[in-house]
């Protein structure tokens, strides 16, 4: 496995992939100053000749930076699906997409591409993440969820069965959504209230 990106969430992703008996052989990364991390070498910038039949992992964490690079990458696309995460056999997750430990992919739930499931996540059954979703720790999907591209839910929030929150949206850690929620929002609270409309960058 190769990753894109050295960052502190490169470290994550590598462990995810060793758990479950893969090795990630490289990283790529846009900083020449860095040459190793955590014992995986940095080869530098992308280079879509390098290894080009090995699968690859963008390990930034930024939903928007991801996105961008996406349609740069020639590497078929792997996943970081960690030993300690649970994941439905009736679910399905799309390439690219980490699950960190502990985090829980319930019956007929569909994962997009590109996603982050950051530690202790519960997607439950029935729920639908659009590519590039950033879940971060303890957040709770209940059942019958959407969540549109590019949305990043803060740490501990909980999102109660049946709601829809649009794409590229914002909502702030320990958040409480118990209504639909627009495109482009910024939500905070308990019960979450919007609090300003994002600029439209995706």
């Amino acid at each position: 496995m190769l990753l894109y990106g050295a960052s502190g969430h490169a470290r994550v992703v590598k462990d995810c992939v060793v758990s479950s008996g893969g090795v990630v052989n490289e990283i790529f990364d846009d900083n020449p100053d860095l040459i190793m991390l955590d014992g995986v070498p940095v080869v530098g910038y992308y280079d879509p000749e390098h290894k080009p039949t090995e699968e690859l992992i963008i390990s930034i964490g930024d939903n928007l930076v991801r996105k961008k690079i996406v349609s740069k990458v020639k590497h078929p696309f792997g996943k970081g699906i960690h030993k300690a995460s649970i994941v439905s056999p009736t679910s399905s997750i799309g390439e690219g997409t980490v699950a960190m430990p502990g985090s829980v992919i319930n019956a007929g739930s569909f994962v997009g591409k590109h996603c982050i499931l950051n530690t202790n996540s519960i997607v439950e059954h029935d729920c639908e993440l659009g590519d590039f979703v950033h879940l971060s720790s303890n957040v709770t999907l209940c059942a019958d969820v959407t969540i549109g591209e590019g949305t990043h839910i803060g740490a501990g929030s909980t999102v109660i069965p049946g709601k829809n929150i649009g794409k590229w949206c914002v909502i702030g850690a320990g958040a409480v959504i118990i209504q639909d929620i627009p495109d482009y929002s910024m939500v905070v609270g308990v019960p979450g209230k919007i609090i300003r409309t994002l600029i439209r960058k995706s």
